[in-house]
Parts: C-alpha cells; structure tokens; sequence
C-alpha cells in the first residue's frame, strides 16, 4: 500500500556502529574547560561522593582553580585538528568505516562534550540505522568509564519514542586480538627507538582504591592486560623488565598503586637509564599521554637521574590497531551483517 503524501520520510534500515571515547573541552582555554570538567566532575560514576558533600567543593573550588592550569596542559598537545583525543577518535571512526564498508555507518561520539551521544544516536537513527553497536573504546572495563558511557546511552533511548535495537560493546581487556595489537605495535615502536630501553612500564589511568574494594573489575583487567602483554613479548624482548602502574592520581584518597610518577624516580634512582612508558588503557593519544607521560613523565624520569626516555604512541590509527579496531567490531556485529 502507498504511503499518503503526509507521511513522514524513512530512510532505509541500516546498520550503525557508534564509538564512543571519553571526551575533551571544546578549545585550550579556561572557559572551555571548565564547562568540561564541570559535567566530567558532576557525573556520580567518576566522582561517588554525596552530592551535598561534592558540589560545594566542585563549584567553590576545583572549577575557579582546575580549569587555568588544565587549559595550560592541553594548549601544549592542541592541534591544528584540535585535541589528540577527539582528532584521533574521529580518524578512528573514518577507518572503520572504510573498513566495513557502506553497509554500516559508523559515527563517533564523546561522553562528555561534543559531538554527544545523544546527538549522534538521533543522527544515525535518522539516517535509518535501526541496529546500532555502541562501542566504548575502553578495553578496561571501570563504571567510571563504560558504565557510565552505557548510563549516558541509556537516557538518551529513555527519550526516544522509537528506539534503534541496540548491542554495546564489551571489555576487550585480554582479546587476543588487543593483545596482538598491542604487542606488534610496541615492538614496532621499541625497534625504532635511538636506544634499547631497560625498562618498559605500562601505565593505566589510576582509580581510586576503593573502587576496587566495591568489586570494580577495573584493577584486575589492567593487571591481566600487563601480563599478557609482557608474555608476548617475552621471547622478542627477552632483556626488558616490564612495571607496572597507575597515573592521574587526584585528591587525597588513596589511589591504585603504584602510582606512575613514583615508579619513575623510583627506577631513575635505583640506576635505570633507559626508559620507554607505554599506555596500554587509551585507544588514543590524549592529554594524559601527551603532557602527563611524555612532557611531565620526562621531566620526572630525567630530574631523578635517567638518561633516555620515550613515550610510546597509543594504538590510535596504526595498522595494528585499526586490525584489532575491525576484528572487534566484525565480531559484535555478527548476524547483522
């Protein structure tokens, strides 16, 4: 039967694979900033203290003091395309979708700031995609992170009359094929190094201890990731001892351990000179890679009397990482495509 002439436009079923990071201010200045960290800040999943009790603190302090000093930091890694994270995010997304072809749109989107979730769902679901694969590019699953990027998926199916079918993507923390990834692209890297490095530490973005003591997977995965990883390249890089840690620590509460910054002066004044840190956790290069390993994590490696540092890329676009990428998505979209 013919539709009447008043009837709305549908496009044809489609489906759609939307990868999700966790996000950036929208420029290097404070004002950006400080919009950012406000709603990053104001999500109960990052920071799980009361309300009542957080806010004033938020509002009364961090935000009249964080965003000057953190706008400072992520004008040093700004690009012409703006933040690594979202400039990276994006070629990720384009790649894949080369990669899988025109029969799946892919779109990328940021938990916190722009382009949002909730924009690019009702995006793709305009373009027709009546099955979407929300992919969190965390391999390492944390509430503070993939949980809270499913929340925020969540609310925005609760406002929709008609609602895409939906499959999200699961911590790849041990896939063989992240493990892979990571270890033929840190070979790669290592291999091209001026200097052989003695030491190789992998750091995770740090968590507040107790989220651990809470049942948070988040610890467990980052460990299991750094075994495997070194297994893979134990017999390619028999010599290299591989650490261990954890960064961005912030506030008083006890934090994982060990913390990134104190494994540095730690192996620099234990006679290590020779030193390459890698950060196995981010799908992309971001300012925690950029500013806090390889400018702040240098300074601190050399101040405390090493001699060689490098901070080694994340996968980002590399060809391994865009294999692993496509491996991953193929395997969640099985029976839609």
């Amino acid at each position: 039967m013919d539709q009447p002439p008043s009837h709305p436009a549908i496009a044809p079923p489609r489906v759609g694979v939307l990868v999700v990071n966790l996000g950036t201010p929208d420029a290097p200045d404070a004002r950006s900033v400080k919009r950012y960290l406000a709603q990053f800040l104001s999500d109960r999943r990052v920071v799980e203290i009361p309300p009542l009790l957080w806010q004033p603190i938020l509002r009364g302090i961090i935000l009249n003091t964080r965003p000057a000093k953190s706008a400072h930091a992520y004008a040093q890694v700004w690009g012409e395309d703006g933040s690594p994270l979202a400039a990276i995010t994006a070629a990720q997304a384009r790649e894949l979708q080369a990669r899988l072809g025109e029969g799946v749109l892919v779109r990328h989107a940021m938990r916190y700031g722009n382009p949002s979730i909730p924009d690019q769902i009702a995006a793709m679901k305009a373009q027709g995609c009546e099955r979407i694969l929300f992919a969190p590019l965390y391999p390492q699953y944390s509430a503070a992170t993939t949980a809270t990027a499913v929340d925020a998926l969540a609310d925005t199916l609760k406002a929709m009359r008609w609602q895409p079918a939906m499959r999200t993507l699961p911590a790849y923390h041990d896939h063989p094929a992240y493990i892979a990834a990571l270890a033929s692209d840190l070979a790669r890297q290592i291999g091209s190094l001026s200097f052989e490095p003695e030491v190789l530490v992998l750091s995770f973005h740090g968590m507040p201890q107790r989220t651990l003591d809470l049942g948070d997977p988040y610890h467990c995965h980052c460990r299991k990731t750094a075994r495997l990883v070194a297994e893979e390249l134990s017999s390619s890089h028999p010599g290299l001892r591989i650490e261990t840690a954890f960064q961005s620590r912030f506030g008083r509460a006890k934090w994982l351990e060990p913390a990134t910054d104190a494994v540095l002066a730690k192996e620099a004044a234990a006679g290590t000179r020779a030193l390459a840190i890698a950060a196995p956790g981010f799908s992309a290069d971001c300012l925690e890679t950029r500013e806090e390993l390889a400018i702040r994590g240098r300074e601190q490696f050399l101040g405390a009397g090493g001699r060689e540092f490098a901070a080694l890329d994340c996968l980002n676009v590399s060809d391994s990482g865009m294999d692993m990428l496509e491996t991953l998505m193929r395997g969640e979209l099985a029976g839609w495509i």
